[in-house]
């Protein structure tokens, strides 16, 4: 996987206008080596605590907007400082991370760094904070208006109407099906498999008559 090193000062294009002394002054702080990414599909970010003599590592995926870069960062500082006060004496995402992680997004909301609708969806992961960025559907719905590359045509699974169709990227065609422990469950027409997405992921309705064939 490529990964990039980048200078402090490079560190402030990915965040939004204001958090950039704040946050490194956390990586100094606590002697932080952070990598930006390219793309994963299965994680934002990612926390590694200190071995032998070593760095915090923490990485965070380099394709993200800037309000979702930051708060994916204060999701790997909160088990950082969770590493800090408890070691692995408790849960990764147990009672004590949540209380740091919504201690920490208090912290910046009250920076006024992020807009309205933000910090609006932000207020269900302040009171109970989700381990996984898929535990966050309506906040990370609100993110995406935020990306700097719209896909016109294209819409999340979870506004995909129940029992219709759509493509995928790669060009499989789905039927839309129930929510299941907050992925919803979709069938592959040419195989009849069934697959599991996120809510978020985004595809291309079918028109109705081709959903109905």
């Amino acid at each position: 996987m490529a990964v990039t090193e980048h200078p402090m000062q490079a560190l402030a294009g990915y965040l939004p206008k204001g958090s950039f002394e704040p946050v490194v002054g956390y990586l100094h702080h606590y002697k932080v080596h952070l990598t930006v990414t390219k793309q994963r599909k299965s994680v934002l970010g990612d926390y590694r605590h200190a071995g032998w003599g070593g760095n915090h590592r923490i990485s965070i995926n380099g394709n993200l907007n800037q309000y979702e870069f930051l708060i994916t960062l204060l999701h790997e500082l909160a088990h950082l400082l969770c590493f800090e006060q408890y070691k692995n004496k408790v849960e990764a995402h147990g009672k004590e991370w949540k209380n740091i992680y919504s201690n920490l997004l208090i912290v910046f909301v009250n920076k006024d760094l992020f807009p309205a609708a933000i910090v609006k969806a932000l207020q269900k992961s302040i009171a109970n904070p989700s381990a996984t960025a898929n535990g966050e559907t309506e906040l990370l719905m609100v993110l995406r208006q935020y990306d700097a590359i719209q896909k016109p045509g294209y819409s999340a699974v979870v506004d995909v109407p129940e029992g219709l169709r759509f493509q995928t990227e790669n060009g499989k065609v789905f039927t839309r099906g129930a929510v299941r422990r907050k992925r919803i469950a979709c069938t592959e027409i040419k195989t009849g498999l069934q697959y599991s997405f996120s809510p978020i992921t985004l595809v291309k309705p079918l028109p109705t008559e081709a959903s109905n064939d």
